[in-house]
């Protein structure tokens, strides 16, 4: 399941192409994550392109030695110097400091992480949790659920107002999705 995951994950152009460059990027504990993962996967399932409807490419790192936005910010320059002439948005996050505007943003709390992949174990979806780098592939909950379609809500972050409104968007674009309500 991982080589087809990784296989299917490279069918996008953009997720190869970040890749490639990944030594570039040179960022501390990091992962491309999220619906440039999943989606590229589900569209490859209803058959159609890769890239289709993917609208931005996250990038997650870890600096617990800079909590600033400005050093968010610098990252972000950086990589979008290294990655403009993909012609995509490229979205990078520090983990490290999600928990100091996740509430203020979302309207939930949010605990500090000690990771990167500490920010994919939270993400709504057990299903969506999913990181990949040159050297590795994170899937804590294993990528069967997310082939299958299965959406339910994440017991780490069992907001359930959130979790409707990303699985009522998935599912109008992959309607083959199974939403199995709240139960992890």
């Amino acid at each position: 399941m991982i080589d087809r995951f990784r296989t299917d994950v490279l069918a996008n152009r953009n997720n190869r192409a970040i890749l490639e460059r990944w030594a570039d990027l040179n960022l501390p504990d990091s992962w491309l994550v999220a619906g440039c993962l999943f989606q590229t996967v589900w569209n490859l399932q209803s058959g159609r392109a890769p890239e289709a409807d993917i609208k931005d490419y996250d990038l997650f790192y870890f600096d617990p030695a800079d909590l600033s936005k400005k050093g968010e910010q610098d990252v972000q320059a950086r990589a979008d110097e290294i990655l403009s002439d993909l012609g995509v948005p490229i979205e990078v996050a520090n983990q490290a400091r999600v928990h100091t505007w996740y509430e203020s943003y979302f309207g939930h709390p949010y605990p500090p992480l000690q990771s990167a992949s500490d920010g994919i174990d939270r993400f709504l979806m057990p299903a969506t949790c999913v990181g990949i780098c040159p050297e590795a592939i994170y899937a804590p909950n294993g990528l069967e659920i997310l082939y299958e379609g299965v959406l339910s809500s994440n017991p780490l972050t069992p907001y359930l107002d959130l979790f409707e409104q990303k699985a009522a968007s998935y599912s109008a674009r992959w309607p083959w999705l199974r939403v199995a309500g709240n139960r992890p």
